[in-house]
């Protein structure tokens, strides 16, 4: 049984056709003897501690707890009722009475704690060494680091030891590692998921993210956790559509070739670009984006005000007990005593400031595609240097929680001397969806097997349908199709795509006259239609009232019918707009015509 695959959708198959839970939970045990990795858990309670929690399960039932019978393991920050909370530092430890409301919330969809995993103390990290316990060995190899701060989260991941792993993300501690040990590191928007019941590093800029072996595991866990939690002042609710079809061209913003770092690592910048030719085969469209301004904003974040968090988040722990801390951990944070309430502001000035400069930038694209980290590093690197080489791996990652981005670290192939290859996709805040979409496809572009399993992907699944629920479907034929100049207005009102099809062979499509972004104008025929490439999107009721009030003449919303028969609501021209207009029926469709050098 030490051969289940514990992918969820392999796991309950395996449950399905007659596999037990204690046979589940055997396996976690004899993978984690096997690893036999001492820095991996700060706390296992063992098997007979899983097989309390198994009891309360219930027959399997997948469809009312999508979790049934999962393991995961928790991050050391992150409250388990009845285990240790350390953050790395056993003098700090508590047993907590509750759950934190994430771990309620997966334990109650039927996952399993199998213990607490190690990190960088106090989550003061990215680079998996900053602990007085056993350093983790990473997954892929023992010589480079495990990433951190999550790093035990990680490495239990990689190694199939659990379906998933709970972490923390503050400057990329939910992404790094995943990148370093070829897994999926999901770092969803801030507040998505209630920080309720973790211990605070920035608390303004904390999130719990999850580790898996692929991306629609840890889009399912997501969806498990996220809700907006009263006992957590930035909470936020954040809508988790279903993880459908992605639009099938993405404007892709990516750092400007003279802008990108990699800190002489060629192997890195060659994979990198082995990255973006993927994307570019999966239908993506790369546009280079200046990052001097994202690589300033990343510096500010152990600057004043948020150094000064970290230090108000344990002043009287650290105060009482400075000669317990890990040296590195203690150095950064005390930093924090010679900074004034006047250095704080001033850093939240100076953000305040990029976040209006760059928000037209981070609006231009649909997202962004970055090196998860420039380079690797082995740990005796980190050893000999521990403050400039964990500087230089947040450098993809340092700005992100501060300009409130979601993202997705991914695997993509690897290096061409054998080390994992991983880029992070970044977008706005609620735009989790859209990051996971393509985090998917293209982690399924790759090929790789999972983590340092050896299991291979399961191959793709069926992109879910997004639940009507009261969603109008709308019709663009034009300058609103996914990558046109338009699309980010259905973008900006949340609207989900659908798919992409043809109307009915009865249109006609015409390049519109003296309009300022070029656009179409389709109309049904009596004779000599033919068929014109769409996209559907939905939208919610209000979304679609506030998109068709702004529609200008002589362009209006009318039944379009579809390929299939089907009727839906979309873009048509009034007969008086065609004054002046070509007839471009010929080309099938807007993105063709626009392809041939014409708008």
């Amino acid at each position: 049984m030490s051969e289940i695959r514990f992918d969820i959708v392999s796991l309950h198959a395996a449950y399905a056709s007659g596999v037990t839970v204690a046979d589940m939970i055997d396996a976690v045990h004899a993978r984690i003897v096997a690893a036999d990795d001492p820095g991996i858990f700060i706390h296992l309670p063992g098997k007979t501690d899983m097989l309390a929690q198994a009891q309360e399960l219930g027959p399997f039932d997948p469809a009312t707890k999508p979790l049934w019978g999962v393991p995961f393991a928790v991050k050391d920050n992150i409250d388990v009722a009845g285990m240790p909370t350390t953050a790395a530092c056993a003098e700090y430890a508590y047993v907590p009475e509750t759950d934190a409301t994430v771990v309620a919330r997966l334990k109650a969809a039927g996952a399993l704690v199998v213990g607490k995993t190690n990190l960088d103390q106090f989550a003061t990290g990215l680079v998996g060494v900053r602990t007085p316990y056993p350093i983790p060995r990473n997954a892929v190899d023992a010589s480079l680091v495990p990433g951190g701060s999550s790093s035990g989260s990680a490495v239990a991941t990689a190694r199939g030891i659990v379906s998933f792993a709970l972490g923390t993300d503050t400057a990329g501690s939910g992404r790094i590692p995943a990148g370093l040990n070829n897994i999926v590191g999901l770092k969803p928007t801030v507040g998505a998921l209630s920080a309720a019941g973790v211990v605070p590093a920035c608390r303004t800029l904390d999130c719990v993210s999850v580790f898996a072996l692929t991306v629609e595991d840890a889009y399912t866990v997501f969806g498990v956790a996220a809700a907006e939690d009263p006992a957590d002042a930035y909470s936020r609710a954040i809508k988790v559509p279903a993880l459908a079809a992605r639009p099938p061209v993405l404007n892709v913003g990516v750092p400007a070739k003279s802008d990108l770092k990699f800190f002489g690592d060629a192997s890195m910048q060659v994979g990198f670009e082995a990255a973006l030719g993927l994307l570019e085969t999966l239908g993506c469209r790369l546009v280079e984006i200046p990052f001097s301004d994202f690589y300033a904003t990343a510096n500010l974040l152990y600057e004043g005000a948020w150094v000064a968090e970290r230090y108000a988040a344990i002043s009287d722990f650290m105060d009482a007990n400075e000669a317990a801390m890990h040296p590195v951990t203690r150095k950064i944070i005390g930093g924090a005593r010679s900074l004034s309430a006047a250095d704080a502001f001033r850093g939240l000035y100076a953000l305040q400031a990029y976040k209006a400069k760059l928000a037209p930038v981070v609006a231009s694209v649909d997202l962004f595609c970055v090196p998860t980290a420039p380079t690797h590093y082995t740990t005796a690197a980190v050893l000999a240097d521990p403050v400039v080489t964990n500087s230089r791996l947040g450098t993809y990652t340092n700005f992100v929680n501060l300009l409130d981005m979601c993202g997705v670290a991914v695997p993509t192939g690897r290096r061409g001397d054998g080390l994992p290859m991983s880029v992070t996709f970044l977008a706005p805040a609620g735009r989790d969806a859209l990051t996971a979409m393509l985090a998917r496809d293209l982690h399924a572009q790759s090929g790789l097997p999972l983590g340092a399993t050896g299991w291979p992907q399961l191959g793709p699944r069926p992109a879910a349908v997004p639940p009507c629920d009261g969603m109008i479907d709308l019709v663009v034929v034009g300058a609103h199709l996914s990558g046109m100049p338009l699309n980010g207005q259905l973008n900006q009102l949340g609207a989900q795509f659908l798919r992409a099809t043809r109307t009915a062979a009865a249109y006609k499509l015409y390049a519109l006259a003296g309009q300022s972004v070029p656009k179409p104008g389709l109309i049904r025929v009596a004779d000599g239609g033919m068929r014109i490439d769409v996209e559907v999107w939905r939208l919610g009721p209000e979304a679609f009232g506030r998109f068709v009030a702004a529609i200008p003449a002589p362009l209006g919303i009318g039944t379009v019918e579809l390929d299939d028969g089907t009727p839906a609501r979309g873009f048509l021209v009034e007969s008086a707009g065609l004054d002046g207009a070509s007839d471009i029926s010929s080309f099938g469709g807007w993105r063709r015509f626009v392809a041939r050098g014409n708008s």
